[in-house]
């Protein structure tokens, strides 16, 4: 791909090196770029751990990023949507936990913020198009002309099930000059280019939660402690006493402070009673969810049954299913074999070989 002559477009740098090399591949390319890098969190709302390279925002990734700009002749500024981040990413992940569901903040972060916000701003500043370092491709159907999101060649870093929920629109005008590489690839061309985040290793946490600690992290945003409850079984039986609802995950084994004959699991949370429900790990597996908040891209919408393989968190192996709309909003997955910790709040994403037919919120 090639840019076309005057073709300016706006790149998401967050100092990582994915986003660094995208953007050396579109200057290569003949992109105008614009380098940007996104504020949206900060220290004093809720996290002390706030010094390191790897943290959201930080002084140390903020200078990396101007300064590959600087290398590639790119303007570069900061944009800050910490405002737009706290309304439409912390609060509803708080939210999530606080009525027991598990939520994915990256998801609504690439939703509201990180994409939906920047195409408002390139449509202001001039830009076609908006870049970022996801793994995962763009291709338009030469039949329907469709535009479909597809998963990324290296399926250890395939990012396809973050982007579930953008629109038409949205992907006419995205690049994502990493859709085709490996992630080693990525790092030997920053290497090459002599970027000094070449080696940086990655972060697995919540980048608004870099000591991994949600709980405490929920306690202090909203300066409350959580409120003790029942540890109870599936029948109903009373255990013990848990440290808050906000403090455990559907399928989480260890740090209960409990002791059993047998392995137990947490197999629901309960908001309205304040229970955390044990079981068995059997009791884990379910073989259908609910999900609302649909965006489906592949296709206009699911009448009737559709086969197709279903992934229910990042790290999951998609599985074969049969997916159908029960509503406007609404869509049942059946697995052709039970899951295990089906998780409320999390993302079901629906696939037909690599391209991303869409997904939503799981809900039950």
């Amino acid at each position: 791909m090639s840019g076309e002559s005057g073709s300016r477009v706006l790149v998401a740098m967050s100092g990582g090196v994915d986003s660094s090399v995208a953007a050396l591949l579109l200057k290569r390319q003949g992109y105008e770029g614009i380098g940007v890098l996104l504020k949206l969190f900060s220290p004093e709302e809720g996290t002390e751990d706030f010094r390191g390279e790897r943290a959201c925002c930080s002084l140390e990734s903020a200078e990396t990023a101007r300064g590959v700009a600087m290398g590639l002749d790119m303007p570069f500024y900061v944009f800050n949507f910490s405002e737009d981040f706290r309304r439409d990413v912390i609060e509803p992940f708080i939210r999530a936990y606080q009525e027991g569901g598990t939520p994915n903040p990256c998801i609504s972060c690439n939703r509201h913020v990180k994409l939906g916000k920047l195409f408002r701003r390139a449509a202001e500043i001039g830009c076609s198009h908006v870049a970022t370092g996801h793994y995962a491709r763009v291709e338009r159907d030469p039949g329907g002309g469709r535009w479909l999101l597809m998963k990324g060649l290296d399926e250890d870093k395939d990012q396809s099930y973050f982007l579930y929920n953008l629109t038409q629109d949205q992907l006419s005008r995205l690049l994502l000059p990493l859709g085709g590489l490996t992630k080693a690839q990525a790092r030997r061309l920053a290497e090459e280019a002599g970027f000094t985040n070449a080696g940086r290793r990655e972060s697995q946490d919540i980048c608004f939660v870099p000591d991994g600690d949600y709980a405490g992290f929920i306690e202090r945003y909203t300066d409350t402690p959580a409120r003790p409850g029942d540890f109870v079984g599936t029948s109903g039986q009373v255990y013990g006493r848990h440290r808050g609802i906000i403090r455990y995950t559907v399928g989480q084994r260890k740090g209960l402070g409990l002791s059993f004959p047998q392995p137990m699991y947490v197999c629901g949370i309960d908001p309205e009673k304040n229970q955390v429900v044990l079981g068995e790990e059997g009791e884990l597996f379910s073989d259908r969810l609910t999900a609302r908040d649909l965006n489906l891209i592949a296709v206009d919408g699911i009448p009737k049954p559709m086969r197709v393989t279903a992934k229910i968190r990042y790290r999951h192996r998609e599985q074969p299913a049969t997916a159908v709309q029960t509503g406007p909003d609404e869509l049942e997955v059946r697995f052709d074999k039970p899951q295990r910790a089906v998780t409320r709040g999390q993302a079901v994403v629906l696939y037909d070989g690599d391209t991303v037919i869409g997904g939503g919120t799981i809900c039950k």
